[in-house]
């Protein structure tokens, strides 16, 4: 077993060129006793609490409905779990608030609510607060006794948040902050007792943060804005108009206000990555469970071959993402655990473990959210006319995750930020991507390599085809920058083409150590069906980066280069062929045969 010190030596990104042992990740199947009880305490609140009033939640839109569960989801410890100990909460380690976030994911417009409060609207406390603001607001936060909201987003700054208009101006005798502003797509916005709030001073070109009461006064709002989806959060446009904010009330120091946003995003990030792992669980038991239901032609329609391609492929996607989305937890929480053992307080070991790790959190929120996206829409299909209907449970997962590739930054500008991170981080020194880039280019005017694998080394085959993608997008990250050099940035559509080839390596790689690791456990036999998830989806992983290549090599390589880069990429992108059918199948079947997702 690999040492934590050894498993933190891991850097943000450096999966791209390093090779990652299953010893040194986290799998969910490690999860102890304590932390299956407390996934199982957000099951019973879930099946309770929310489930059953679903439809009021949506349509009743009533702040007071979404209110009450969140007092009763924190008289059970659930808006704690991040919240040091010391200040009334749990203060769990980052793995394990995921693993809350992943059941509670499944909780609908009550999980956005949920998620709002304990992520954006109390972590930027417990991370920037000074030890006063800590002994006063995050007990009532992590009691539930406050609810919190995060207002960040105006009318005019979206993804470009640190253009915000409002404004906060130092009054004569220095004792308050008098803020002036709107800000748009306030979750929790109506019955929030204290806004994290934006805004400039004077002429600043950063922003600074406030902590702000609802009874400073001088806040005003709009009615709950009317949405696609999750309806049942209330969503609200916010105005301050001479909101006196105690100057003491700054939070961290001025002008680090965008510094907060950007870190706060990351775990919001990650976590939303793994909430959208935890519905699309729901949805596929709802889809399996009608698959053995609904007959037609006499016999279930789970056992035609097209719903059993639906089920299997929903299942592997939901299996991979969470594989990647606890290694990259775990990464997180080794480093801070070495951190604080060099003398850094939590606060500070925390913030830089997630700023480590911004990049795998940028590829988790755009895997996630996606792959609720992909079963969503199947699950529409399987359930056929019924999924259309209000009446059933299709119509509410549907317009629900909508929202979740806009929410915590869009996917494309996360895509972009993928290659921006890791592209900055080498030119700093602390990413080595062109030496790689450098042995690729050589690599594809050379003779190919067509050794013998290493038959003693677990999963030989499948390793030697991601190591083979991995160069296949340092070929094309390395060419790219070579070509447009600073303007790069402004090659948006190649930007996103290595950011597919990379955001589907690291899942397929995640999945294969989960695997791995998986047998050693377990056996072989034991996880064959995993062992066929790992195999397709590997498959589907190779075809995405080969098309996403071609599009960015056909972008901007010409002629020879053209030529020896297509060649490159044809020999990286190389699989051995199996039979996907029978695999999905086999998924499918055991599914159908419990009637829901079992793995």
């Amino acid at each position: 077993m690999a040492t934590i010190a050894e498993k933190a030596s891991i850097s943000g990104g450096e999966f791209l060129i390093k090779e990652t042992e299953a010893s040194q990740i986290f799998i969910p199947e490690e999860f102890n006793e304590e932390q299956q009880m407390i996934a199982d305490t957000c099951r019973d609140f879930l099946r309770t609490e929310v489930w059953p009033i679903l439809d009021e939640i949506d349509y009743a839109k009533s702040p007071e409905l979404i209110s009450s569960l969140m007092d009763k989801a924190g008289e059970l410890g659930l808006l704690g779990t991040a919240v040091p100990e010391e200040y009334g909460g749990f203060g769990m380690n980052f793995n394990t608030s995921m693993l809350v976030a992943e059941v509670l994911g499944n909780g609908h417009s009550f999980s956005v609510a949920q998620s709002a409060h304990t992520g954006i609207g109390t972590l930027p406390i417990v991370y920037y607060g000074n030890e006063e603001q800590k002994q006063k607001y995050l007990p009532k936060l992590s009691s539930g006794e406050w609810k919190a909201a995060y207002c960040l987003t105006e009318p005019d700054s979206g993804s470009d948040a640190n253009s915000g208009k409002t404004k906060a101006e130092l009054t004569a005798d220095g004792k308050f902050y008098k803020i002036n502003g709107q800000k748009m797509w306030i979750t929790n916005g109506g019955f929030a007792d204290l806004f994290i709030v934006f805004a400039k001073i004077d002429d600043d070109k950063n922003l600074t943060c406030f902590i702000v009461e609802k009874t400073f006064g001088g806040i005003t709002m709009n009615e709950p804005e009317k949405k696609m989806g999750i309806k049942g959060s209330d969503t609200r446009q916010i105005f301050f108009n001479d909101c006196m904010v105690p100057a003491e009330n700054m939070l961290s120091d001025r002008q680090n206000g965008f510094k907060i946003a950007v870190n706060i995003l990351n775990i919001g990030r990650i976590k939303l990555g793994i909430a959208a792992v935890g519905g699309s669980k729901g949805i596929v038991n709802h889809a399996t469970n009608y698959a053995n239901e609904r007959k037609q032609f006499g016999i279930s329609i789970g056992r035609f071959g097209a719903i059993k391609h639906k089920l299997a492929e929903m299942a592997t996607r939901i299996w991979v993402s969470e594989s990647a989305c606890y290694r990259a937890g775990q990464n997180i929480d080794d480093l801070i655990d070495v951190l604080k053992a060099e003398g850094l307080s939590d606060e500070n070991a925390k913030l830089k473990a997630l700023e480590q790790f911004a990049i795998e959190c940028a590829i988790l929120k755009v895997h996630g959210s996606e792959v609720l996206d992909y079963a969503a829409d199947e699950g529409v299909q399987v359930y056929g006319g019924m999924g259309f209907s209000a009446d059933a449970p299709m119509d509410r997962a549907y317009r629900d995750s909508r929202i979740n590739r806009i929410f915590e930054g869009t996917n494309e500008i996360n895509r972009l930020l993928i290659v921006d991170m890791m592209l900055k981080r080498a030119m700093k020194g602390e990413l080595d991507l062109m030496g790689p880039a450098t042995a690729v280019a050589k690599e594809i005017m050379s003779i190919p390599d067509f050794g013998a694998l290493d038959n003693d080394t677990a999963f030989a085959a499948e390793k030697k085809v991601l190591q083979n993608l991995k160069k296949a997008a340092l070929m094309i990250a390395g060419a790219a920058v070579q070509k447009f050099m600073m303007k790069l940035s402004h090659e948006q559509e190649i930007l996103m083409n290595v950011a597919d080839m990379i955001i589907e390596i690291y899942a397929a790689e995640s999945a294969l150590l989960r695997l791995e690791k998986l047998v050693g456990i377990r056996g072989k036999e034991a996880v064959s069906l995993q062992n066929d998830m790992v195999q397709v989806y590997l498959q589907e992983a190779v075809a995405k980066c080969n098309n996403a290549g071609r599009e960015a090599i056909m972008s901007f390589a010409e002629g020879d280069e053209l030529r020896v880069m297509l060649m490159g990429l044809k020999r990286f992108t190389k699989i051995e062929p199996m039979n996907t059918k029978d695999a999905r199948r086999r998924i499918a079947d055991a599914m159908l045969a419990e009637g829901k997702y079992i793995f």
